[in-house]
């Protein structure tokens, strides 16, 4: 049973960190543009939701959001907290 729960969960994190990656993009286009961007608030939910990984890849292949505190200390923060919650599944589901 565990396995189907880890495989689900692997395949959300890996469509969820492609579409941070994305709107990561898109969001950098628009601000090269001046054109209306996505907030900060929905860029940090997005990494809540098991984007974290995509946030930081996308924060230094784009160079976007790299000079604001709550981005390049709040998203790694984030993927941190994500990897041990990830890791902490693992150790107490094999019991």
């Amino acid at each position: 049973m565990w396995n189907m729960v880890y495989a689900v969960i692997g395949a959300y994190l890996i469509l969820i960190n492609i579409a941070v990656i994305a709107i990561y993009g898109i969001d950098k286009r628009k601000a090269i543009k001046n054109k209306r961007r996505i907030s900060e608030k929905t860029l940090i939910l997005f990494a809540l939701a098991g984007g974290a990984f995509g946030a930081v890849l996308a924060m230094y292949i784009f160079h976007h959001k790299t000079k604001k505190p709550k981005f390049y200390i709040g998203i790694p923060l984030i993927l941190i907290i994500q990897i041990v919650l990830a890791v902490m599944l693992i150790i107490f589901t094999q019991k």
